[in-house]
């Protein structure tokens, strides 16, 4: 069986957006005949547990760890934040108090690309080791932490070994980028270290079609374009649904994606509309903003919320099956018009009818257009925000609600994990 490192800072019991791309293809590269090398490492800095995703680690996978050492731990001693605290994203646009901004200036100018860089030089020294006494045949870096792409472009010189830098996110044009406090001295060491990945992988992998197109322009590697997904087993599990007028929303919800629109087109017909009133319900699974939750209230919608928390994975899809409509805002960042989140693969899948609010132009929108799975408004398009809630609410109560979406077959993470062990199979020496 072929083998495959793969360099990632997110592996289960973690749970989150980040650590699910590579657990699935993981649990499918063996039957593409591929055997997964997982080094990861050994005490990460984890804000979420998510027990449910071990489930996915094939038996043919081997997982070699290493300790890191990180700020986080400073972080939360200068800011009196305990882990559990931290926001969906500390590094957004809010007004920070002065040890808030002195902790985002040390980390976005003294740590880079990222806060894991400290692992860079333990797990090349460790890896050209290993590597000698349990050679693979391709190297795959995914990232964020970008860190982990400057580790296997170390590792793919030295060892002279094919490499995919795989982003799962972009690097200089995410959307928090530009909130880093970077002086021009760091700005210019990121672009540096991202050409040089860009440059020297020997494919690079962008799980958005506009990134795919930015990355290109930047770059003679050829950049591949492999999306997220859905696991169609995920889905097997039976859901009856509650009953309930569902307005669900499944994992990180950002105070800079607050889509206060929605939260005044579902208030406004709640006291119109008395039987709506009883029936709305407000279902939010995973980790939340404390803005979101004092927004959805401000809009007279608190008897209405139903804020679960974080949920592992396979409590997040029977959420997101028994939702009337699945609500998908984006961050209200320009950068984000690139971006799909990892949710929206899923969100598909459920079946059920997606809302999204952000770009119309964007990334997001173009996959829910073709589709055909939902309609995606503009952050303050309120008459179409509600005329598209009337039509779901009187589909609902005539019970015709029919949702069939088109070709999203090849969103499967089987289908995905093919296409990624195509793209192994052809750099392979």
């Amino acid at each position: 069986m072929k083998r495959v490192l793969i360099i990632t800072y997110y592996w289960p019991p973690a749970g989150g957006p980040g650590v699910q791309r590579w657990v699935k293809f993981a649990k499918y590269l063996p039957q593409q005949g591929w055997q997964p090398v997982i080094y990861t490492p050994s005490n990460p800095e984890m804000q979420s547990v998510d027990e449910s995703l071990l489930g996915d680690i094939p038996d043919e996978a081997v997982i070699v760890k290493t300790p890191i050492h990180e700020i986080y731990g400073l972080y939360r001693k200068l800011t009196g934040k305990k882990a559990s605290q931290k926001e969906v994203n500390m590094v957004n646009s809010r007004k920070k108090s002065l040890k808030e901004r002195i902790v985002m200036w040390i980390r976005g100018n003294l740590f880079i690309p990222d806060p894991r860089v400290s692992w860079v030089g333990p797990s090349v020294r460790f890896l050209k080791k290993y590597l000698k006494e349990h050679p693979v045949d391709v190297i795959v870096s995914t990232g964020p932490p970008q860190s982990m792409h400057l580790i296997a472009r170390k590792i793919s010189k030295a060892m002279d070994l094919p490499w995919i830098a795989d982003f799962r996110d972009p690097w200089t044009k995410i959307f928090y980028f530009k909130h880093l406090s970077l002086t021009a001295w760091a700005r210019r060491k990121h672009k540096r270290l991202e050409q040089a990945v860009l440059d020297d992988a020997t494919r690079v992998v962008a799980v958005s079609p506009l990134v795919q197109e930015d990355f290109q322009k930047e770059t003679a590697t050829p950049v591949e374009l492999i999306t997220n997904g859905y696991d169609e087993e995920d889905f097997e599990q039976r859901v009856e649904p509650d009953g309930y007028f569902n307005v669900t929303h499944t994992g990180q919800f950002s105070a800079d994606g607050d889509p206060v629109t929605l939260w005044k087109v579902l208030s406004e017909k709640c006291s119109k509309d008395k039987e709506f009133a009883s029936m709305l319900r407000i279902r939010l699974a995973g980790k939340t903003d404390a803005q979101v939750i004092a927004s959805i209230r401000a809009a007279g919608l608190g008897e209405n919320l139903v804020d679960l928390g974080y949920q592992n994975h396979e409590i997040a899809v029977r959420e997101q099956k028994n939702a009337t409509i699945l609500i998908l805002p984006l961050r209200h960042e320009p950068e984000y018009k690139a971006t799909i989140p990892g949710k929206t693969w899923e969100y598909l899948a459920s079946g059920n009818p997606v809302l999204g609010i952000g770009q119309r132009d964007g990334a997001m929108a173009r996959i829910v257009n073709q589709t055909q799975a939902g309609v995606v408004f503009s952050w303050d398009d309120e008459a179409s925000m509600a005329k598209y809630i009337d039509f779901c609410w009187e589909r609902f109560k005539s019970d015709t609600f029919e949702n069939p979406t088109k070709g999203i077959e090849q969103y499967s993470r089987r289908a995905l994990t093919k296409k990624m062990s195509a793209l192994m199979d052809s750099i392979m020496k």
